[in-house]
């Protein structure tokens, strides 16, 4: 099941179909093995107890915005089975309830995890960690250091297999090198990315990764899967989750030393574990739930079926050779922090990542980078600003508003028109409600929270100050990526070069589609609608799979049509020409089927007979576009053109899903970078709120000079 599909059934069963008496719902990002066990273990308690427990799949990605915007409504589940690291950002929310947890029987770690101020929240059930696991058709002796892992993973890398494969620009997978360098969480939360350790991490990560050869080149856990199940892939730095996702034979060890910290890798560890959720409809049975399914029953079902490593020390070890590493690592793994900051962490040190694997940046110069990045990112919000200014002037304003209408009806004919038409009003009432509720409700909403800063969960009022952060570029230089200037540039960039290609495009094949000599002119239109037909995210998803840099089907017909010896590897995302060609690419094909359709019908209207006429007169083919067919195709052409350009300014999906980004954000449109703002770099609600005010006042503005130019009001 997709994603999104299991998000839809997040969302219809979980908000939309309310709990009865003696049934809890329990969201979880579950998926394979573990989701079976999650099963049998409600089906177990259901038994025992006779309280009903639905399991509802959340996708991971979207599982703590979920959860941060259903359940202060009322609208979210009574279990939430999720890692610990967003710990201390739900209890600050009050989304999660206290427990009597005191940590018996369960690993020490697995109790500090969850203790955030001297209460404890939740019950723990399993440990998550990296740990190396091998092909045992291929590894007979797994390696002791790095250096034996780098020669191991040489000797069985070429002809499509390689040695060695990790996701290298991950923070998470990154940790393990960082913390055997002394890199450690202190100094990431006061931003000292810049430190020597993480220089000598970032350069021993440029070594595995890149330098060695004994890696694909952007690795990403669905390749990794698939490279491991066609045997391809002789060692694989993940987690027990990743035993899931394949179908062969795996085993595991603990990560090796790093030959030149002369200390031995040591990962994040996460507690995850089941919370009751702070407005639970039926606490008591959630409360029972959670106790049951961390305690003796619960983890016997979850490490037999599930394959976990669970944290409850007094049940027998289990028989499973990866679960067992497992248990052995989280004696050397770092405790995941729960700093609500550590998002900003990711993002700068991931940011400095993908430069150095790129060759983009030395680790010095990227450290220093990120460690700005961070900096900002981590800044504290805006003073405080008086509200009573923007009081008198909303009230003036209001005030205004009243006497204007005052004026105006003293007119009697306005009044006489009013109740001549008082019964026309009623026919327009329900499109004028479902206007309020809708449009101008939400629009008035953000702006209100535009004038405010989100911290932890409080509001601050700070007036226009967010407006004038982002309008000045306070924070960043304005060629910077992140700045406002430069993203309006790529924004106006990316609307223009989309417009003109997919009306190109468009125009072009209804000209050719509309002759009367082209045979199944039928199924050329119906095949050339589809691009259009498909959902976006879906095409997004397949074009960036084809934009991959060994694995991509653009590059192999690069390959193919080029005729080289050597295959075209193009890094795509690695520059920004490039990765704004491939956002180009793939939203032009899902834009131009739109200008097609509206094209050919405006043509069916265009009488044959001036063509003709003008053929009499030896007018040529572009003479009788311009003059003939144009003219007669403006007027229901440019409506099109213009709702498009707007589609085009706020095509998020593309730019998300494709590019995300890369390089260094420098692909970022408006709409994008907003959304990194409000739910990547610590829930900056009011900044990014700020940011959707002034792509409307830009749209604004646009619409009214569309409409001139239209000659009628189009938007």
């Amino acid at each position: 099941m997709s994603r999104l599909a299991l998000l839809l059934w997040g969302i219809i069963l979980g908000v939309c179909i309310p709990a009865q008496a003696g049934e809890i719902t329990v969201w979880h990002a579950y998926r394979g093995a573990e989701e079976t066990a999650l099963k049998a273990a409600a089906e177990a308690f259901e038994a025992e107890t006779g309280t009903v427990v639905k399991a509802i799949p959340l996708p991971f990605e979207a599982f703590d915005s979920k959860v941060e915007t259903a359940i202060p409504r009322g609208n979210g589940p009574d279990v939430l089975i999720a890692g610990h690291p967003p710990l201390a950002k739900w209890v600050r929310l009050g989304l999660v309830e206290p427990t009597d947890f005191q940590g018996a029987g369960h690993h020490p770690k697995a109790a500090e995890a969850l203790q955030i101020e001297g209460a404890s929240y939740g019950y723990p059930l399993a440990s998550k960690t990296l740990v190396l696991m091998y092909d045992p058709d291929k590894i007979t002796d797994p390696p002791a250091d790095t250096d034996a892992l780098i020669a191991q993973a040489k000797a069985h890398t070429g002809d499509g297999a390689y040695g060695l494969i990790y996701q290298a620009t991950a923070g998470y997978s990154h940790a393990p090198w960082m913390h055997a360098f002394g890199a450690n969480v202190e100094a990431m939360k006061s931003a000292q990315l810049d430190s020597e350790a993480h220089v000598r991490a970032l350069a021993f990560s440029r070594k595995l990764g890149a330098d060695s050869e004994i890696m694909p080149k952007s690795p990403n856990y669905e390749l990794m899967a698939t490279l491991y199940n066609e045997g391809k892939a002789a060692f694989v730095i993940s987690g027990p989750w990743f035993v899931g996702d394949i179908d062969r034979p795996i085993a595991a060890a603990p990560l090796p030393i790093v030959t030149e910290a002369g200390a031995p890798a040591r990962p994040y560890l996460t507690i995850e574990a089941a919370f009751v959720a702070q407005q639970a409809k039926n606490g008591a049975d959630a409360r029972a739930f959670t106790a049951w399914l961390a305690g003796p029953k619960g983890a016997a079902i979850r490490q037999d079926l599930g394959k976990q490593t669970v944290t409850l020390t007094a049940l027998p070890p289990s028989e499973d050779l990866v679960a067992r590493v497992v248990r052995a690592q989280v004696e050397e793994a770092v405790l995941m922090p729960t700093d609500p900051s550590l998002p900003n962490v990711w993002e700068a040190l991931e940011r400095a990542l993908r430069r150095v694997m790129r060759g983009a940046a030395s680790p010095e110069s990227a450290s220093r980078e990120a460690a700005a990045y961070l900096e900002v990112f981590n800044r504290p919000p805006p003073e405080p600003a008086a509200a009573w200014p923007y009081v008198l002037l909303m009230g003036l304003l209001m005030a205004g508003a009243v006497i204007w209408l005052g004026l105006q009806l003293r007119s009697a004919d306005l009044r006489a028109a009013i109740v001549r038409h008082r019964h026309d009003y009623l026919w327009v009432l329900p499109a004028t409600i479902a206007m309020l509720l809708l449009v101008v409700l939400p629009f008035v909403t953000g702006a209100a929270v535009s004038l405010f800063a989100h911290t932890n969960g409080e509001w601050t009022f700070v007036g226009l100050r967010h407006f004038f952060d982002i309008l000045l570029s306070r924070d960043w230089p304005l060629t910077s990526p992140l700045s406002f200037g430069y993203t309006l540039v790529v924004t106006v960039l990316w609307t223009a070069t989309n417009v003109v290609l997919h009306v190109g495009i468009g125009v072009a094949l209804a000209l050719i589609l509309r002759e009367p000599w082209i045979r199944l002119r039928w199924m050329w239109r119906a095949l050339l609608i589809i691009p259009w037909a498909i959902p976006n995210y879906i095409t997004a998803l397949i074009w960036k799979t084809m934009f991959h840099v060994q694995y991509g089907a653009i590059n192999a017909l690069l390959t193919a049509f080029s005729g080289a010896n050597e295959p075209v590897e193009i890094e795509w995302f690695g520059s920004f020409a490039t990765a704004f060609c491939a956002n180009l690419v793939t939203n032009t094909w899902l834009g131009f089927p739109f200008m097609m359709v509206v094209t050919l019908g405006a043509l069916q209207s265009i009488p044959r007979d001036l063509e003709e006429a003008a053929i009499v007169d030896g007018a040529s083919w572009w003479f009788r576009f311009q003059n003939v067919i144009w003219p007669l195709l403006k007027p229901a052409l440019m409506p099109a053109v213009i709702i498009g350009s707007v589609w085009t300014f706020n095509m998020f999906n593309v730019i998300y899903l494709v590019s995300a980004g890369e390089p260094d954000g420098s692909s970022e449109i408006l709409i994008s970078e907003a959304y990194r703002w409000a739910f990547s770099r610590n829930n900056r609600y009011g900044y990014a709120a700020a940011y959707a005010v002034i792509i409307f006042g830009v749209l604004l503005l646009y619409s009214r000079g569309a409409n001139r130019i239209a000659g009628r009001k189009v938007l």
